[in-house]
């Protein structure tokens, strides 16, 4: 399993947190600070160090932390590309705010005068990507180590656990408070899922991520499964001959598998409708549609 095509191909905002927390990480790190990043009792409701809440948002606290952070922010690039930059952009302010108020509330409630009780890092965002992952990315492998039964999901799962652990009591308070946020962003709590930034925020937002990174990235030629870049529904509407009837509604796995492999998910949808389901078959009709 992967999280579609390599790199950051239709993902300029994942692109654009991953370099920011890198970049945060680094410059605490250089500086000898990362010890003192986290939040803390005194931090928030003694000294008012509203700045600590800022960066805790991006910089991690430590070498493998980060490490496994941004593999995991890498990976979950795959749920920018399912629902768009927008939706994406607006999934991510969501886990940031509820997670860090659910830090806060904590703090205030255990005013314990700990230094850094919660850990520096994106773990709202990133344990609440989880939540998505577990409902909505289907198994594509499972096979067995000395008779214990794993999938390809297994090694995303263990790279969280070992970031869940990571810091101990100070990581497992922010991750269990991001799996929180992702659940009841799952649940459509407010209608959440169906907010989106307005066109013309969503237009600057766009822009900014790819003027800070440069120029992207040019679609791939190859006609490689998992390389393929996204097609318009006309194209895919071209390829299919119109005499073969349409299929019942696609699956919403099925969708998922398609647009984890780079493909648009509007032409997914409508590939798997002429396919009747038949993931590989759809998969054919995509490919054909990027021959033309």
């Amino acid at each position: 399993m992967n999280g579609g095509p390599s790199g950051f191909y239709n993902a300029p905002v994942t692109r654009a947190f991953v370099v920011a927390s890198g970049l945060f990480t680094v410059f605490f790190g250089i500086q000898g600070r990362s010890s003192k990043l986290g939040l803390s009792y005194l931090d928030i409701f003694g000294k008012f160090r509203l700045w600590k809440l800022i960066v805790s948002i991006f910089a991690f606290s430590s070498t493998p932390e980060l490490m496994f952070g941004l593999y995991l922010l890498y990976y979950f690039r795959v749920f920018e590309r399912q629902i768009g930059s927008n939706k994406y952009s607006v999934f991510i302010l969501y886990t940031i705010t509820v997670s860090l108020l659910f830090e806060i509330l904590a703090l205030a409630i255990l005013k314990d005068p700990a230094v850094n009780l919660v850990t520096s890092g994106p773990y709202g965002l990133i344990f609440a990507s989880f939540v998505p992952f577990f409902f909505d990315i289907p198994v594509s492998t499972r096979f067995r180590v000395f008779g214990v039964r794993f999938s390809d999901k297994s090694f995303i799962y263990l790279a969280g656990l070992q970031l869940l652990l990571s810091s101990w009591k100070r990581s497992i308070l922010p991750g269990i408070f991001g799996i929180i946020c992702g659940s009841l962003y799952h649940l459509n709590v407010f209608c959440i899922r169906k907010a989106k930034f307005p066109e013309f925020v969503a237009s600057f937002l766009s822009r900014l991520s790819w003027s800070s990174m440069g120029t992207p990235p040019a679609a791939p030629s190859r006609n490689v499964v998992g390389n393929a870049p996204p097609f318009t529904a006309r194209q895919v509407e071209r390829n299919i001959p119109s005499s073969m009837p349409s299929a019942t509604e696609p699956m919403e796995d099925s969708i998922a598998t398609l647009v984890s492999m780079g493909f648009d998910r509007n032409s997914a949808g409508q590939a798997l409708v002429q396919a009747r389901n038949d993931i590989t078959v759809a998969t054919n009709i995509l490919l054909e549609a990027q021959a033309h």
